[in-house]
């Protein structure tokens, strides 16, 4: 490989650039020396060949927009010269020989973790699923009492030494909303109820608030009341103290809980990027996506979400569904999205952000394609609309945004134990389940030490197995609360809820 540029497939006609190249530096890439005609950034890339105005550009072996003007061979290539070509009618067919070469692979992949599926120490739960941390949670109904629960939050940490703490899943809704958005709001609550990181929680109300006790408890169902206590605080003469004395019933039987081997195959991992620049693709995306392999052979759910930066690249995740009832959900759930843009007036590839195009990243395809390397190339095993809870092992689309705070929350209230989030730019935020920060390039890693969990640089440099292994090895330190992740070293945990109608 050479040492500053990578051509990622042999069909590309452009190479990224994995450390800055200056204008007039003498270039290799697949064995051919060229001049570099402009200063190349990293993560940015160049023109392999002359590329005519009008001709498809190719990266990971794909179209990522095409040549808005003649570009020469050693020239840069970026959101000035190219632009996408994306629509809001895309057809889709369902490929059932590649599903089935996909398939294949998977019972391949299998093979390597037949005999030894490593095990992590979890609390087991009563419904034999497993939590991986064993925090007392409280969750409000409604936005007006934010503030009692964030006292209750305080109070607990203080008071009730539980080793994962006590935290409090504050939002501004529950109440003014209508249709979906009121069900989306009790649908995303009703799933942190049921998370099995939490060992307990508290479901504190108003009282005249839409989301009624009475409804959220129809829609939650059964639930251990022994950990799960709910508090109406229009109904209690001192709010803070009833509550606290609810808090304690249930710290009392969160202590009592012991950590248990258990083969990571009953793990869920959800996977999100954000702040990605032009080396997330090629670094930290791919080793999620061996990742997402290794969990899958395991027996293990990987979750994927951020359905519109999937735009671009849906095909190849349509062509790894495992029938076609998979099939047709995908294109489902990828023409709700876009249905979901165009109804508000908005075009489908108003996308890259600002930082991903100083990062390197060009068009929408462009951030697709590498968005869905996350994914590896498990089979497409079940999709999931927003606020659905995870039921089937393998790969999992789960629809919702790409918005960071509103999708790792999805991610946490589908089930994910904790969520591997690649990011090229950097950021604190954190979900209610631990959030590990996977950096694209070693700067990044080094200058923000405080919130990035692992580096995914030697990808470029190093035997690629050996990378994943190292993730892995960290994956089940965080499992087994060995290790915590910097958003929960930091307190950086946070949820926000999906809104599209109206507010009364």
């Amino acid at each position: 490989m050479d040492r500053k540029l990578i051509r990622i497939t042999d069909r590309d006609n452009v190479a990224v650039a994995i450390s800055a190249v200056m204008k007039g530096e003498i270039v290799t890439v697949s064995g051919e020396t060229f001049t570099a005609f402009s200063d190349i950034p990293q993560g940015h890339k160049i023109a392999l060949k002359d590329i005519r105005k009008g001709e498809k550009i190719i990266k990971y072996g794909y179209p990522i927009g095409g040549a808005k003007e003649d570009i020469s061979k050693g020239q840069h290539v970026h959101a000035f010269n190219i632009s996408t070509l994306l629509s809001e009618n895309a057809e889709y067919t369902y490929d059932k020989e590649a599903a089935a070469e996909f398939m294949m692979e998977a019972e391949a992949d299998k093979l390597k973790w037949k005999n030894h599926v490593p095990a992590i120490n979890a609390y087991v739960r009563e419904d034999g699923r497993i939590g991986i941390r064993n925090s007392l949670w409280i969750i409000p109904t409604v936005g007006c009492v934010n503030r009692i629960a964030m006292k209750l939050e305080a109070w607990g940490n203080e008071n009730l030494g539980l080793e994962d703490g006590v935290h409090a899943w504050t939002h501004p809704f529950g109440c003014s909303q209508l249709g979906g958005d009121h069900e989306n709001t009790r649908k995303i609550l009703a799933g942190l109820v049921h998370h099995p990181n939490a060992g307990g929680v508290l479901v504190l109300g108003l009282g005249c608030e839409n989301n009624t006790m009475d409804s959220f408890r129809e829609l939650l169902g059964p639930v251990d009341e022994k950990r799960v206590k709910f508090l109406v605080s229009q109904e209690s003469e001192d709010e803070v103290a009833d509550a606290q004395r609810l808090m304690k019933e249930i710290a009392d039987v969160i202590r009592k809980d012991k950590r248990e081997p258990q083969p990571m195959s009953k793990l869920v991992v959800g996977f999100k990027c954000g702040g990605s620049d032009g080396l997330s693709g090629i670094t930290a995306n791919p080793l999620v996506g061996r990742f997402c392999n290794d969990l899958t052979a395991m027996g293990g759910t990987g979750i994927l979400t951020e359905v519109p930066e999937m735009f671009g690249a849906e095909q190849m995740l349509m062509n790894r569904a495992v029938n076609e009832e998979i099939y047709e959900k995908t294109v489902e759930m990828v023409q709700d999205f876009k249905d979901y843009f165009t109804s508000h007036g908005q075009v489908v590839y108003e996308n890259p952000s600002p930082g991903n195009k100083a990062g390197g990243i060009s068009t929408l395809e462009d951030k697709s394609l590498g968005c869905v390397q996350k994914g590896g190339r498990a089979p497409v095993t079940a999709v999931l609309k927003y606020g659905e809870r995870v039921h089937e092992p393998g790969l999992t689309l789960l629809s919702g945004p790409g918005n960071d705070i509103v999708s790792t929350t999805d991610l946490s209230a589908a089930g994910a134990h904790m969520i591997l989030f690649t990011t090229g730019r950097g950021t604190p935020l954190g979900a209610p389940v631990p959030t590990v920060k996977i950096a694209t390039n070693h700067a990044l890693a080094e200058h923000k030490a405080d919130w990035i969990d692992f580096d995914a640089s030697p990808m470029l440099t190093e035997d690629q197995e050996k990378v994943t292994n190292e993730l892995i090895k960290l994956i089940i330190a965080i499992a087994n609360g060995e290790k915590h992740t910097k958003n929960e070293i930091n307190g950086y945990s946070e949820i926000s809820i999906f809104k599209d109608g109206v507010v009364l």
